[in-house]
C-alpha cells in the first residue's frame, strides 16, 4: 500500500485576522475520517499552514497606500487591509500550541526575512516557501540557516528558479520537498499539467515530491496522489461565502472531510505494482466463475469424454484447462445433465 500522504490544510489568510477562526479550522480538521460505505477509520488531515508577512518587507509603499476599496475589503487601503490580516508572533504561536494539543502538524509559510522573529517563540514542523517567493533567494537563505525541513512551492516558476532555489538551500540542509503547483486562482484544468509531478520525481528522487492544489473541488489531489503526490496542500476555509478573496476558492468543512476521504481512499487503492488473485473475490469467484460440468446425465462407470462438457458456473469446480483430469475418466456415481463435476464423482 501507498505511504500516507501528507496532507496540509491551508488556512492562510481565511482566518480573516481571528484567532478564533484559526482555532475553529483546527477543530474542523482534526474531526475522524470514516468513510461510511465500508465503515472504515481513516487518518485525518497531518497539519495546518498559516501565513506570516512582515508588512515593512510587503510591498512599495505606493502599492500599500493605494486605496482597496470592493466587497472583501478589510481596509480603506491595501496596506490598512493587509494590516487587519495578519496575526503576531503570539496569535501564531497561541494557534500553534492549539495544533499541537490535536494532534496535528504546524508549517508556516514566511513571506519576509523579518517573520523569522516568530522562532523566539516556537518552532514550526516545516517552513513554507510561497510560489511569489521562489526566486527570493535572500529569503531563502534565511529560511535555510533555520535548519527546520522546507517545502517549495513552483506555482510561479520552471526548472530554472527551482534549480536556483536549491542550490541555495542545499548549502545549509537537505530536507526538502517540492511542491507542484500553478498560481491561478483558480486553476483552470487545462493549466494544471499534473505529469509535472511525474517529471519531479524523476529528476529530483532524493525530494518529497507533492502538488499544491487551487483548483475547484477535490478531484485533482486525489488523481495527484494516483500519479505520486507524497504532499497534498489545499486552501480551507469554515464558510466559502466569507469575506474575503480565498474563501471561494477554498474547501469547507464537508469538503475537508470528503478530499481526506478520498485521498486515503486512493492510498488504499493504488496497492502494489503486481497482478494477482485478490482474497477479497474468493467468494465472487466460487458464485460466478464456470466450472466443467455435464451436457447430458453421466452413468456410473461411464466414461466421460469432452463433448458430455460444457461450463456452468458455481466456480468450485474443474476450471477448463484442468478438463484432462476429468476426459476418460469414469463416473462414480450417477450424474444428472447439467451438474458441476466435482472430484469425488469420479474413479481415480
Amino acid at each position: 500500500m501507498k505511504n500516507s500522504t501528507y496532507i496540509i490544510g491551508e488556512i492562510g489568510q481565511n482566518h480573516n485576522g481571528s484567532v478564533n477562526i484559526a482555532l475553529q479550522l483546527i477543530d474542523a480538521v482534526a474531526q475522524p475520517v470514516v468513510d461510511n460505505l465500508f465503515g472504515e477509520k481513516l487518518k485525518p488531515m497531518d497539519a495546518i499552514k498559516l501565513t506570516r508577512r512582515d508588512l515593512k518587507e510587503e510591498l512599495s509603499a505606493s502599492a500599500m497606500m493605494k486605496p482597496y476599496d470592493n466587497p472583501n475589503s478589510f481596509g480603506k487601503t491595501y496596506g490598512e487591509h493587509r494590516a487587519f490580516l495578519e496575526l503576531n508572533d503570539e496569535q501564531h504561536y497561541e494557534i500553534y500550541r492549539y495544533a499541537k494539543i490535536k494532534g496535528l502538524d504546524f508549517v508556516e509559510t514566511l513571506c519576509a526575512r523579518g517573520c523569522l522573529s516568530m522562532l523566539r517563540y516556537f518552532k514550526p514542523d516545516r517552513l513554507k516557501v510561497a510560489s511569489r517567493d521562489l526566486t527570493n533567494l535572500p529569503l531563502l537563505e534565511a529560511m535555510a540557516e533555520t535548519k527546520i525541513p522546507m517545502i517549495l512551492s513552483t506555482g510561479m516558476g520552471g526548472r530554472p528558479e527551482l534549480d536556483n532555489a536549491l542550490r541555495v538551500i542545499t548549502k545549509h540542509h537537505e530536507n526538502i520537498s517540492i511542491l507542484h503547483c500553478l498560481s491561478q486562482y483558480p486553476s483552470e484544468y487545462r493549466n494544471i499539467n499534473l505529469h509535472t509531478i511525474t517529471y519531479l520525481k524523476e529528476h529530483f528522487p532524493n525530494y518529497k515530491i507533492g502538488y499544491s492544489d487551487h483548483s475547484v473541488g477535490i478531484a485533482i489531489p486525489a488523481l495527484a496522489v494516483g500519479l505520486g503526490a507524497e504532499i497534498i496542500e489545499k486552501h480551507i476555509t469554515l464558510d466559502r461565502n466569507m469575506k474575503g478573496t480565498d474563501h471561494r476558492g477554498s474547501l469547507g468543512v464537508e469538503g475537508i472531510y470528503r478530499m481526506v476521504r478520498d485521498i486515503r481512499n486512493v492510498e488504499m487503492a493504488l496497492g502494489e505494482k503486481a497482478m494477482f488473485i485478490s482474497d477479497a473475490v474468493s467468494a465472487t469467484r466460487v458464485k460466478l466463475e464456470r466450472s466443467l460440468s455435464t451436457i447430458n446425465p453421466v452413468k456410473a462407470g461411464e466414461v466421460i469424454k469432452e463433448e458430455n462438457l460444457h461450463m456452468l458456473s458455481p466456480g468450485d469446480g474443474f476450471n477448463w484447462t484442468q478438463r484432462f483430469e476429468i476426459i476418460g475418466k469414469k463416473a462414480q456415481i450417477n450424474i444428472s445433465a447439467d451438474e458441476v463435476i466435482y472430484p469425488n464423482m469420479l474413479i481415480i
